[in-house]
């Protein structure tokens, strides 16, 4: 069988130098877990990280506003698979296994970064923190460096061209012979899947950038075939991608990542189409609005009356507007919280009314 033939060229690799090979086998996968002290630092950070979370989303509990469970679930799934790549037996068979380090490559930046984004952290900490967090994050958020950094074409520089220069030269050798510069590299793919991702599928007001529906969905084919040639070329490799792994599973790796990539183009196009058909939904609520509006107005004038423009809608609050909730309103009409219950107004000619004898 192909299958077998593969898995049996795979376990007679040499693995990096100085450490211990680890066939793969079903046992190995359930067992073997990287416990250095980076991984474990990485799965310190990510319970830290899942407690806040949490406890913003009972905070906002507490006081009557509703944090959807879908983007709990999300963000914490996406912390999971964070700790998969680096602690998992994932991050072991990497060691030896070229397919291995993909699926790793993969979990760091396809998979992770968009379960966080749908998560919406940014929204939620402003929700939640003290005034002097959110001035300090909105300083950060509206920051020339990070305006830069955002910014789509350095984005997909670091995010594809990264990939082309770690994968097509010698640097996965050295990386994976110095294990300090793979941890770095590692980091530097999860940075730029998450600036990838967050303007894509998440819900976060972004200050500087701001892509329209069209462009994500275009931004993802032309991303998706310039990660498939990636694929594809390292599948044409007529050598070993680096020292510890055989050309068999140099090839294989190539082959899993040209195969990922169109799966993950069509999983990524369902969020972003979903959000724009729901955003054609609000625009077309607020027009039909509009229009009933001004149609009233003309009947209560006679038709003859000319009506007066009328604003577009606003979320109803007793005070002035935050940045960032006058971003996120004027990007989806409305603001993720529940507003505090007010009774209805009071009839005509209440304030005329008669009060009680004194």
């Amino acid at each position: 069988m192909p299958g077998q033939l593969a898995v049996g060229s795979l376990a007679s690799m040499p693995g990096m130098p100085g450490v211990p090979s680890v066939h793969f086998t079903l046992g190995h996968t359930f067992s073997h877990w990287d416990l250095s002290p980076f991984p474990l630092v990485v799965l310190a950070l990510s319970v830290a990280t899942a407690l806040w979370y949490l406890r913003a989303d009972w905070s906002l509990a507490a006081r009557g506003r509703h944090w959807g469970g879908l983007r709990t679930a999300a963000f914490l799934s996406g912390l999971v698979f964070t700790d998969l790549a680096f602690c998992s037996s994932v991050a072991v068979y990497a060691n030896d296994y070229f397919q291995a380090h993909v699926l790793q490559h993969l979990l760091l930046m396809v998979v992770a970064p968009p379960l966080l984004a749908l998560g919406m952290p940014s929204t939620l900490f402003l929700q939640t923190a003290s005034r002097r967090a959110k001035e300090r994050w909105l300083r950060v958020l509206r920051s020339d460096g990070f305006a830069v950094l955002s910014h789509p074409v350095t984005v997909f520089a670091l995010y594809f061209g990264a990939m082309f220069v770690f994968f097509l030269t010698p640097l996965i050798g050295f990386a994976m012979e110095h294990m300090a510069v793979m941890d770095f590299f590692n980091v530097v793919f999860l940075a730029g899947g998450t600036l990838y991702w967050w303007p894509m599928v998440g819900l976060d007001p972004i200050v500087h950038w701001k892509m329209t529906h069209g462009f994500r969905l275009m931004n993802i084919l032309i991303g998706g075939g310039v990660e498939a040639f990636l694929g594809v070329a390292i599948l044409n490799n007529s050598r070993t991608i680096a020292p510890m792994y055989s050309l068999a599973g140099t090839h294989s790796g190539g082959a899993l990542l040209w195969v990922s990539t169109e799966f993950v183009s069509l999983g990524a196009f369902l969020p972003i189409y979903i959000q724009w058909m729901r955003s054609e939904d609000r625009i077309g609520a607020r027009e039909d609005a509009r229009s009933d509006r001004a149609a009233a107005t003309d009947a209560a004038t006679g038709g003859g009356g000319t009506a007066t423009p009328i604003a577009a809608p606003r979320p109803s609050v007793n005070r002035p507007l935050s940045a960032w909730e006058a971003a996120f309103a004027a990007k989806g009409g409305h603001l993720p919280t529940l507003q505090a219950h007010r009774p209805p107004p009071a009839p005509p000619g209440a304030d005329s009314a008669p009060g009680p004898a004194r």
